[in-house]
């Protein structure tokens, strides 16, 4: 069976590359990392990991992406898996599109740009541990 894996998607690949750093420190090799640059790219990874077993416990996501938003990205993902946790990170979400992540995708925690290791860490914590 694959490690459970942890979806992070965001358009800035230094944002990916810090939000991986973060997670294999706090983790270790307690989970799989798939890192996405677009909404699009990231349900190509669902698609992927879903035909290996894989399952998916976690995604982190951008808001403002090109193509999808963040949270018209995160009601799809929990139309078909609805107990993924769902955390949006951003500093350009505006207040309807976090209310509308809350009510249509059960989303589980919002962190603004620039966020804090230790609260994305706790975000996904409480997250698992529900």
């Amino acid at each position: 069976m694959s490690k459970a894996t942890i979806l992070c998607v965001d358009d800035e690949v230094v944002i990916l590359d810090s939000l991986e750093i973060q997670l294999q420190n706090a983790f270790k090799d307690k989970y799989a990392y798939e890192m996405a640059e677009s909404a699009d790219e990231a349900l190509e990874i669902i698609e992927e990991l879903e035909e290996e077993d894989a399952e998916i416990i976690v995604i982190v996501s951008d808001w403002l992406m090109p193509g999808m938003k963040g949270d018209a990205f995160l009601i799809k993902i929990h139309e078909k898996f609805p107990n993924v946790i769902k955390i949006l990170l951003t500093g350009q979400a505006d207040e309807e599109a976090i209310e509308r992540a809350k009510t249509e995708a059960n989303l589980h925690r919002y962190l603004s740009k620039p966020w804090d290791a230790e609260g994305l860490i706790e975000a996904i914590k409480t997250g698992l541990g529900k």
